[in-house]
């Protein structure tokens, strides 16, 4: 004799949610999502850019001659104001600060931006975003997963830039200590830790920008679209914190303590400016991370 036969209503009652051995936890692992975005072209020709900077300054000071500071760049940070093109040439690590210095206004923005705004936006122009949370992969877990890789990523593109020019600079220049242009010198023992702080706040001073891209790139199918917003806010923000008009209201701007590391790069080692520019980065970080996952947890998922 047969079983008898359940009514669909009984058939999907008794059917349990989650398949034998399925784990949340477990879906899109991020080894996975580095390897994808780790070939992705334009990961490799943003790698490519980033390593080839410091030989092109090389090749430009040796045409050109030496730095003479006629440029005046800056940085903020206690108020004080470096030149670092003064000394670039003075050793590899001035030469690693140089390229910092001319990197962190604008280039580096764009690895950021293109690593965190290329995120969702990418699956959704592909038409792919809806199967991968068919999978399933809980939209948390993939928010997740695509942010921690492209901040990996973002970090990691900051970190590639010194590490090439102190290459590049010692045979170029040679090993030696930081010279100062304020005067003095950071022996060459303190040189790498003192880098390093720079470039962790230059990270942390990202952050902002890398939130945006994000929560753009939830907001809208062309990753084109997040990416070049992201870059015409940042200069919005460089052109706001030139109107000295602002006055005090330019500390609430990300773009006032961009340079604040040049504090890092001082005989006595300085804290303050990095303080208040990396809280005002994380503040409007966390709130536009926060707005993302909000946003997309809501989100009627078409593409």
């Amino acid at each position: 004799m047969s079983a008898p036969v359940q009514p669909p209503e009984a058939r999907v009652e008794t059917a349990h949610p989650e398949a034998a051995g399925y784990r949340a936890g477990r879906t899109l692992p991020l080894r996975v999502e580095a390897m994808r975005q780790l070939r992705r072209r334009r990961t490799l020709l943003m790698g490519g850019v980033l390593a080839a900077l410091p030989f092109i300054l090389i090749i430009a000071f040796a045409i050109g001659g030496t730095p003479d500071g006629e440029d005046g760049g800056g940085g903020r940070g206690g108020g004080s104001r470096i030149n670092l093109m003064d000394v670039a040439t003075e050793s590899a690590a001035n030469f690693a600060a140089t390229s910092l210095f001319v990197s962190a206004g604008f280039l580096l923005v764009i690895p950021v931006a293109l690593f965190c705004g290329d995120t969702v936006a990418s699956e959704a122009s592909w038409s792919s975003l809806r199967y991968l949370l068919a999978a399933p992969v809980p939209r948390v877990r993939l928010l997740w997963s695509k942010l921690v890789v492209a901040l990996g990523f973002s970090l990691a593109a900051m970190v590639l830039l010194p590490i090439v020019a102190l290459a590049a600079g010692t045979a170029a220049y040679g090993w030696g200590p930081l010279k100062l242009p304020t005067g003095g010198a950071l022996s060459a023992g303190d040189t790498v830790p003192r880098l390093a702080i720079v470039v962790a706040f230059i990270f942390v001073s990202q952050l902002v920008t890398a939130g945006l891209a994000f929560w753009l790139s939830t907001k809208t199918d062309a990753p084109l679209g997040a990416v070049g917003g992201v870059v015409f806010l940042t200069i919005v923000g460089n052109v706001l914190d030139a109107v000295t008009a602002l006055g005090s209201w330019r500390d609430f701007l990300p773009a006032h303590w961009q340079f604040a590391w040049a504090d890092a790069l001082q005989p006595q080692l300085e804290w303050g400016g990095m303080i208040k520019g990396a809280a005002v980065s994380v503040t409007y970080a966390l709130i536009l991370f926060a707005l993302a996952f909000r946003g997309f947890s809501r989100k009627d998922i078409v593409s």
